[in-house]
């Protein structure tokens, strides 16, 4: 055979072979189109709650993998904790979740065949790893929804009772994943500055009190004005009180574990015009410089962080101006001495201290 005949044939061959290759791929493109027009038209299970549903939803229960199961509970539109313990709730962190099952959208199906639970420990969506939230509105359940990974393609999630494995969008891992400390309201006191008419403070130091005239505050520790007061220093002592929130909670610890029984600080704070009172006991150290607290008319024992902690169980001084006179020395600095000079060296009359080149 001719080496042009040869060349023919397989210039033939090879264009078979593209087309081939070509009929393949559109096929494959075919293919790929049907399966995203299949998956963007499939009905996916509904998860977000609408903003009026949300709004009438009375308890929600949490659990999170293997942890303690959290359930709030609407009562007399206060929001409790009522699982694992009973207290009353933070308002604003349960209004953060509830606000973020508004943003639950499914946008895409990993597996939507009735197969999907046996991919569910892939996608930690097993009871054991996911976060599981169930919304109520009264007996009714409003959500049935699990959580588990969240990677590139988004957060993984699946919806009781409807098997399949699903891309969420909107979750927010840190709205449900809270530990119970958290759920619960850490407020202890709150109040104006401006309103603070007179506090009293009892520890093992002393009794101080502060009064407050017009703008002046005056300060006495065991009935004598305290010397070198600082007025400046109440103000500050007020800002660690007017918002004073727990760090923590100290709940099965008896009176003598905490200190409690015998406190090592009592603080009383008196708004003007029959404004009320503030009365809080400070006990023993928790962890660090945290001691605990109980506020008066309140069993919770909570633990206070050291800033406010630093003033229930101050010292006369912590109110006082610095010691001038101290700071300089008891003759006021009068007699401090001078650098000395380096004297003339022998040989060289005339030369200026430090050893500076003589005049000519």
């Amino acid at each position: 055979m001719k080496t042009e005949h040869k060349i023919y044939i397989g210039l033939a061959i090879l264009l078979v072979l593209i087309g081939a290759v070509y009929m393949q791929t559109k096929k494959s493109q075919r293919d790929e189109v049907s399966h995203a027009m299949t998956a963007s038209s499939a009905e996916f299970p509904a998860i977000k709650l609408p903003s009026d549903d949300v709004d009438k939803v009375t308890k929600v229960s949490i659990k999170n993998g293997d942890k303690d199961e959290i359930v709030l509970e609407k009562r007399d539109k206060t929001w409790m904790v009522v699982k694992p313990l009973e207290a009353k709730a933070n308002e604003q962190n349960v209004k953060s979740m509830l606000d973020n099952l508004k943003s639950l959208e499914v946008n895409d199906a990993i597996n939507a065949t009735p197969q999907a639970p046996q991919m569910y420990k892939d996608y930690d969506l097993e009871p054991d790893k996911a976060v599981h939230v169930v919304a109520y509105t009264g007996d009714t359940k409003a959500l049935d929804a699990w959580f588990g990974k969240s990677g590139s393609r988004g957060q993984m999630a699946r919806v009781e009772g409807k098997p399949g494995i699903y891309v969420v969008s909107g979750y927010s891992a840190y709205q449900f994943t809270r530990a119970v400390k958290d759920w619960r309201d850490k407020q202890i006191m709150k109040f104006e500055d401006a309103n603070v008419a007179n506090v009293t403070i009892d520890n093992e130091a002393g009794a101080f009190s502060f009064s407050k005239n017009g703008d002046t505050w005056t300060g006495t520790f065991d009935k004598k004005p305290i010397e070198r007061f600082d007025p400046e220093k109440v103000k500050d002592m007020l800002r660690a009180f007017r918002a004073l929130s727990a760090e923590d909670f100290a709940d099965g610890k008896s009176d003598a574990d905490t200190g409690l029984d015998k406190p090592s600080a009592t603080v009383v704070i008196t708004l003007k015009d029959n404004g009320g009172t503030f009365k809080i006991e400070v006990g023993k150290t928790s962890s660090g410089t945290s001691r605990y607290a109980r506020k008066d008319g309140d069993k919770t024992v909570y633990v206070v962080g050291s800033w406010s902690a630093d003033w229930a169980v101050a010292k006369a001084d912590k109110f006082q101006k610095p010691d001038e006179k101290k700071d300089a020395g008891a003759d006021g600095g009068k007699d401090k001495k001078t650098p000395p000079t380096m004297p003339d060296m022998p040989g060289m009359p005339g030369m200026p201290p430090g050893g500076g080149d003589s005049p000519e």
